[in-house]
């Protein structure tokens, strides 16, 4: 069995979920369960309608309700939303606790930490859930240092070109 890894996506530019579904792809393609959960993107389901197909090997999970992203929203709203999403960490710890998949990827939980709904600390707990074979992705556009220190690999996605 290989050691727990932990990789992160980061940075202004865009391909951040890309590359972490690319990840999902080519894991999954070795026979691995992979789950992914997104965090603040609301629900275009358009854009996730292609990673629906790919299951039962990749599921996808989405907490919010509303189609907006979190941003959009009113802060009654996104009162009711960060409810959700934490209910999406909590789901997140289950999985981790059971061992329910190979290869984790929380889209966009590094803004959970940005927007002050989850603290890095949640993160260090969710992480100690993780058993040795397994793989975590993150994503987000700011990673603390701490999440740094903790990951085997930090890749920072940034645009040259608009």
């Amino acid at each position: 069995m290989s050691k727990k890894r932990l990789e992160v996506y980061c940075g202004k530019g865009k391909g951040k979920t890309t590359a972490a579904i690319g990840q999902a792809i080519k894991e999954a393609s070795k026979g691995k369960s992979v789950f992914i959960i997104q965090f603040l993107k609301g629900r275009e389901l358009e854009k996730v309608g292609f990673v629906k197909r790919l299951e039962p090997e990749i599921k996808l999970f989405r907490f919010q309700r509303r189609e907006e992203a979190f941003q959009e929203l009113t802060v009654q709203e996104q009162e009711e939303e960060i409810m959700n999403m934490k209910n999406g960490l909590g789901f997140a710890k289950k999985v981790l606790a059971t061992g329910e998949c190979d290869v984790l990827i929380l889209d966009e939980v590094l803004g959970l930490i940005e927007y002050g709904i989850v603290s890095v600390e949640d993160i260090r707990l969710l992480l100690e859930e993780a058993s040795d074979d397994v793989e975590l992705i993150f994503t987000g556009i700011k990673v603390h240092p701490e999440i740094v220190e903790w990951a085997d690999g930090v890749y920072r996605i940034s645009t040259v070109k608009e």
